[in-house]
């Protein structure tokens, strides 16, 4: 199972955008149910806050940075392949 993790916050239209094209890339998989998408908020965690506040929103992949503020959909899709 690949876990996407999603960093953002409420009210953010970069975050909203980022949740869009990850949905997206996942549900354009062959086996999107391998992939888990998980999300969390800057509000909520201060050391998430801490480290990405000015890099939301941040995708990680396994725990791992793959990109922050503006997701594309093609460099996603080829980590996940």
């Amino acid at each position: 199972m690949t876990v996407i993790t999603l960093i953002g916050k409420p009210g953010c239209h970069l975050c909203e955008d980022a949740r869009r094209v990850v949905d997206e890339v996942v549900a354009s998989l062959d086996d999107p149910a391998r992939v888990a998408i998980e999300e969390r908020s800057i509000l909520d965690d201060k050391a998430l806050h801490d480290r990405y506040w000015d890099e939301i929103p941040v995708v990680l992949i396994d725990g791992e940075v793959h990109t922050f503020w503006r997701v594309d959909p093609d460099r996603l899709r080829a980590a996940l392949a």
